[in-house]
């Protein structure tokens, strides 16, 4: 298991940041990996919802059921299972400025060539920024608003 963080300030209050955290419009802009919400059992993420969502990575089609655990005003936590299981949090805290925001994902491959070419891509990509890209774009996302 490898994990990824990244941190900002966002000039706005931590609701604004929870709104663009759990819109799942919203997510499809600013996520670290491109992909499409096929099925999701809330309008929005929230504790105990579901969700399918499909993307390209490394080429290839890729799906993951993704269980949301906390979506409150300390931020989002959920777990996607797909060819690799990924643990993601979103902690956000109010500062002078606005809202400090930290992101985790941890990236725990699963058994066979192809889940570990995948665990593989993505860690290659979180290493390159795009968990810090995905930071800003939350950030920007939610000044907009």
């Amino acid at each position: 298991m490898r994990t990824y963080t990244a941190t900002t300030v966002a000039p706005v209050r931590p609701e604004a940041v929870l709104d663009v955290l759990t819109d799942p419009e919203a997510i499809a802009v600013w996520a670290p990996v491109p992909f499409s919400v096929d099925d999701l059992s809330h309008p929005r993420l929230a504790e105990g919802s579901r969700a399918r969502v499909s993307g390209r990575l490394a080429g290839q089609e890729i799906r993951f059921d993704v269980e949301v655990h906390q979506a409150d005003a300390d931020g989002l936590t959920l777990s996607a299972h797909g060819p690799v299981a990924l643990d993601v949090a979103y902690e956000v805290r109010a500062s002078e400025t606005g809202s400090h925001v930290s992101a985790s994902v941890a990236v725990l491959p699963r058994r066979g060539l192809r889940a570990r070419l995948f665990a593989e891509a993505t860690g290659a990509m979180l290493a390159s920024g795009a968990l810090q890209l995905a930071l800003g774009r939350i950030a920007v996302r939610a000044a907009a608003v």
